[in-house]
């Protein structure tokens, strides 16, 4: 290791990052991270308007960025994404499935419009997403898929047992996906976080908001900008011999 090298080690300059639900939370902060790092960004949301003002966020930090409007429940909008992208930036480099929904039902009142609402933002969106992409991902030197998964994938999950159940999936799609696609030299990893404070914890009541944070080792939400680090290091070369795996981000919330 020289000093150029490390210098280089998170970098991710020329290459091209599509994030999903990149309008806000964690995925606008992996999206300003991914920027600052030298990479052409895609912020895909279901809300354009709040696209477009990421963009223009990215922008005036010096990134270069595209807005994509992308409802990950419909399979001609995921289609939509990768074509926009390409028709852009020319190819794909990484992969960051992090949209997602947590649609939350007593079990008994289950409904088929629910769950099949739930399972297709989380699970087959995703899925579809990577393979739609995974020609450029095939052409790519450095090829990264992220899946956002979730604490609540190894957990009892009272209520959101569909979005549990979808990320548990999605992290067998991971070990799956690593196993399959490493000999085209395509990476596929997970993140697994724990509370964080986004707009999917703040939709809880106060009291349910301050147990899922004090349920942690730590005994507090973690910030978006937390999973900055982990991402980056997943999306760039620092992580060049790593696939397959599952990274916690939870504060100790599954440990404990």
């Amino acid at each position: 290791m020289d000093r150029d090298s490390l210098d280089k080690l998170f970098r991710l300059d020329d290459r091209v990052a599509i994030v999903t639900g990149g309008s806000r939370g964690m995925g606008r902060a992996m999206v300003e991270g991914f920027a600052l790092s030298g990479a052409r960004v895609v912020v895909a949301s279901r809300k354009l308007e709040a696209c477009e003002e990421t963009v223009r966020h990215i922008e005036s930090l010096g990134g270069e960025a595209l807005a994509v409007a992308t409802n990950m429940g419909n399979l001609e909008d995921v289609e939509n994404l990768v074509a926009r992208t390409v028709d852009r930036f020319g190819g794909i480099d990484i992969l960051v499935n992090n949209a997602a929904n947590a649609l939350a039902f007593p079990f008994g009142e289950i409904t088929p419009e629910g769950w099949e609402k739930s399972f297709n933002v989380n699970l087959r969106g995703p899925v579809f997403l990577i393979q739609h992409a995974l020609p450029y991902l095939e052409r790519s030197p450095h090829a990264s898929v992220i899946n956002v998964s979730s604490a609540g994938a190894f957990l009892f999950s009272a209520y959101i047992h569909m979005y549990a159940a979808a990320k548990a999936a999605l992290l067998a799609y991971t070990r799956s996906l690593a196993a399959e696609l490493a000999p085209k030299k395509i990476r596929v990893n997970a993140i697994a976080p724990g509370t964080i404070d986004t707009d999917m914890v703040r939709n809880n009541p106060p009291q349910v908001q301050e147990s899922m944070a004090k349920a942690a080792l730590m005994r507090r939400a973690g910030e978006p900008d937390e999973v900055v680090g982990l991402a980056l290091y997943l999306a760039s070369d620092a992580s060049s011999f790593v696939t397959g795996a599952t990274v916690n981000i939870d504060g100790g919330l599954v440990q404990r």
